[in-house]
Formats: structure tokens, C-alpha cells, sequence
């Protein structure tokens, strides 16, 4: 089963900036559609971003549309999510999925796959 590793979480201020990396030791990660999502406590899961196999089809959240970036990298087998102009509500514990579907299916629950840990971000003055 498809083991993904999350890194680059941290605490930064208002309107600074995180690379998140999502890693897939022994899979290649090229052969899956992933989306970046995030959940603070008492809340549900929600999708923030994806991107297709072949990197050429992305999809936001309406929150972070113009802040975040999603690219992958196959030749390092790793997909990352850039964040920028971060703000407090951004705070969350980040995690990357496959999404069994195009990214249309991001918003749908029933279309996510299994997460790694996830990394914490907060953003905080």
C-alpha cells in the first residue's frame, strides 16, 4: 500500500512562507494523483489543493487560490506544496493523499485515499 511522508512544517509569522514536501519511499509517486489537505482539531479533513500524474492539471481551495502553489518533482519523486502569504487560519496539521480520481474529486470524501502523518504548520505572531 502507498506509504507517504510529509516534511516542512514549522511555525512562522503572518505573511511568511512554507514548502511542504510530500515523499513516497519505495512507490513512484508519478503513477498517483495527490492532493495536499489539512484538519485542525474538531474539525473535518478538508482538500486544499491536487495535482494530476503528469503535473499538467492543478486544483485550490477558494482559500488559498493565489497563496499556494502545487508542483512535483519526478525525479525526486516528491510532490510539494508552497505556501505563501500565510495567515493564522492557515495553521492546521498538513498531510498528502492519493485522490482515486481527477481533481474535480478533490472536494469528495469518498475519492480520498490514505494520508501519511501529516506535518504541523502554525502561523502565529
Amino acid at each position: 500500500q502507498l506509504r507517504l511522508v510529509e516534511s516542512g512544517g514549522g511555525s512562522v509569522q503572518p505573511g511568511g512562507s512554507l514548502r511542504l514536501s510530500c515523499a513516497a519511499p519505495g512507490f513512484t509517486l508519478s503513477l498517483y494523483t495527490i492532493g495536499w489537505f489539512r484538519q485542525v482539531p474538531g474539525k473535518a479533513r478538508e482538500g486544499v489543493s491536487c495535482i494530476s500524474k503528469s503535473g499538467s492539471s492543478t486544483n485550490y481551495a477558494d482559500s488559498v487560490k493565489g497563496r499556494f502553489t502545487t508542483t512535483r518533482d519526478d525525479a525526486a519523486n516528491t510532490v510539494y506544496l508552497q505556501m505563501n502569504s500565510l495567515q493564522p487560519e492557515d495553521t492546521a496539521v498538513y498531510s498528502c493523499a492519493p485522490v482515486l480520481s481527477l481533481c474535480e474529486r478533490l472536494w469528495d470524501p469518498t475519492f480520498w485515499g490514505a494520508g501519511g502523518q501529516g506535518t504541523q504548520v502554525t502561523v502565529s505572531a
